[in-house]
């Protein structure tokens, strides 16, 4: 389960394989690596335009910061030049400017110091620390320590086994909600503190939030991932219903994410095994199940390629605009199920939607991906502004040809990338 390419398990002729198509993933994990540059400003990473250019005002974001590290220090641990001053820039940036220096934990902004502080931005901080230090930036080790902190002081709740959502800028006033979402990312960044830290109980902590978003609420939605909860654990239908386009909280429901759950259930699953675990049986059969789920509520229901943004309760489609990291996150669900599988299947869905994303997302002209197109596969910016993203599409290119564990940045540090 845990070999890099699974060879017992996958055909001859699967795409992961053939020397060509590895070849195809590095040039496109390269060209992203190198539009993203241009984001990095004094005080982190900004977003850019769809020319690849910083917008007139551009700001640096400690969320597209802390995912800039990230994917820039994997860049490190494979050897391409460049990448690690650009890691040390944005731990330097989550260590300062981000950063409360009174009451400790990190703002979205550096001029907007009394916002409230939010799970999703910390999880992703974390995720930065545990692959900078991996490569030995300065600062990397304090950060890891200073995320770690924040976390297990204000957000862990150990009795309800998830991540509370936000506090005010003193750590007074906790959100009334629960969410997916932060969650969701909060799974991601826990595997990769287990590599890093060695502690096992960062994947004990996954596993009782893969227990109760996969294993406990999504079952009652027929596998399909609600995401708004209040802290008694209501579901809230009709939160967000006037934001349909909201790129964090949505209306109704995400299909993207089922597969991203989907394929952390299958990671983690792996990740406990490695470290002698138990990993409960239900693991690949509920994450089976949320990827049918996302691909059949989300995957071309108004008759026209490519995966819809939101659905309803009724799992039609709500808001039909596709956004790149959808696509990103259902082709490593495919692979990652092929992987631990078999199942010719899910080399179907990877081989589909990767033909998708080169037809439609790839822009060939200035760059990147598009962050957002239309049902008929012209870019937009409904949702997201410009091409901000590196995270999503740039992992989409490393995890086909990456072992499920352990985490990404640890793995390639172990034995590199099978290019």
């Amino acid at each position: 389960m845990t070999d890099r390419l699974s060879p017992i398990l996958l055909s001859r002729d699967a795409w992961i394989r053939r020397p060509s198509h590895r070849a195809w993933l590095e040039m496109q994990g390269r060209r992203l690596l190198d539009f993203s540059k241009e984001g990095c400003i004094d005080g982190g990473f900004a977003g850019l335009d769809m020319e690849g250019h910083l917008p007139e005002g551009a700001k640096a974001e400690a969320t597209l910061t802390a995912r800039c590290v990230h994917a820039y220090a994997t860049a490190e641990l494979q050897g391409i030049p460049g990448s690690a001053p650009l890691v040390a820039h944005g731990v330097n940036a989550l260590m300062t400017s981000f950063r409360d220096q009174q009451h400790g934990g990190w703002n979205h902004f550096a001029d907007q110091p009394h916002e409230r502080k939010q799970a999703y931005l910390h999880a992703f901080v974390a995720l930065a620390a545990s692959s900078a230090v991996l490569i030995g930036v300065e600062g990397a080790n304090a950060l890891l320590k200073d995320a770690i902190h924040q976390i297990e002081t204000h957000f862990w709740s150990e009795d309800e086994g998830v991540m509370r959502e936000s506090f005010a800028d003193d750590w007074s006033d906790e959100e009334n909600y629960r969410g997916a979402n932060s969650n969701m990312h909060s799974t991601e960044a826990f595997m990769a503190l287990a590599d890093v830290t060695g502690d096992v109980k960062w994947l004990r902590r996954a596993l009782r939030i893969v227990t109760r978003f996969v294993h406990e609420l999504a079952p009652q939605q027929g596998f399909a991932m609600p995401e708004h909860f209040n802290r008694n654990w209501d579901l809230l239908r009709n939160y967000h219903e006037d934001k349909p386009t909201d790129d964090l909280r949505p209306y109704g429901m995400t299909p993207g994410h089922f597969v991203e759950w989907s394929h952390l259930t299958v990671k983690l699953e792996a990740a406990l095994l490695r470290r002698g675990e138990t990993a409960p049986g239900w693991m690949l059969h509920d994450a089976q199940a949320l990827f049918e789920t996302g691909m059949k509520s989300g995957w071309n229901v108004d008759g026209l390629p490519g995966m819809v943004y939101t659905i309803d309760w009724d799992h039609k489609p709500h808001v039909p605009s596709r956004v790149h990291w959808a696509h990103a996150e259902a082709l490593t669900a495919a692979i990652n199920l092929y992987k631990r599988t078999g199942n010719p299947h899910y080399e179907h869905w990877y081989r589909t939607i990767w033909d998708y994303i080169d037809t439609t997302l790839i822009d060939r002209d200035f760059g990147s991906w598009f962050n957002e197109v239309s049902p008929e596969g012209e870019p937009t910016e409904h949702i997201y502004k410009g091409k901000g993203d590196l995270y999503h599409a740039y992992q989409s290119t490393l995890a086909p040809m990456m072992p499920l564990a352990p985490s990404l940045a640890t793995a390639i540090e172990q034995i590199g990338v099978p290019y």
